[in-house]
């Protein structure tokens, strides 16, 4: 019993991958999943070239970069596909196109206007307040207007 609990065993690292598998089940993501694959990789290496504790870690290390590097395109792939709203969460690209009343004047190319209860800066020709402007871009979190014609 002692020896399949000793540190230079394999067995040790398939103990491991089991800890790594129960650790991804209890945590999001898809992170530990590669490293127990690892660990998996150096028992398996262990059991064929008998390593020692050196040998051991320096294969897990390794077999650890390769499996996370390997899969970072597919897990970024698979997880992330071109959405058909990029914009969804920055509600100021939706302004581009309004037409607004500028709540500050714009005075050397600097103002502010109101959309929702939420003052905005604003780019733009100098205008005096209350001037209707067309918001034309985002740059940043300032958007971008021109006098409405």
């Amino acid at each position: 019993m002692s020896d399949i609990l000793h540190f230079s065993s394999p067995w040790l690292w398939f103990i491991i991958a089991g800890l790594l598998l129960i650790g991804e089940l209890l945590s999001p993501g898809v992170f530990l999943m590669w490293l127990a694959g690892a660990a998996v990789l150096t028992g398996v290496a262990d059991f064929i070239f008998s390593m020692g504790w050196a040998g051991e870690v320096i294969t897990f290390a390794l077999a650890s970069l390769l499996s996370v590097f390997a899969s970072w395109k597919h897990v970024t792939s698979k997880w992330s596909p071109p959405s058909d709203q990029p914009h969804l969460n920055q509600r100021h690209y939706a302004y581009v196109g309004r037409v607004v009343v500028l709540d500050q004047a714009i005075i050397n190319g600097a103002g502010k206007v109101r959309i929702e209860d939420t003052l905005w800066d604003v780019d733009g020709e100098d205008a005096p307040a209350g001037t209707r402007v067309k918001l034309t871009a985002v740059n940043g979190l300032r958007l971008t207007a021109r006098r409405e014609a």
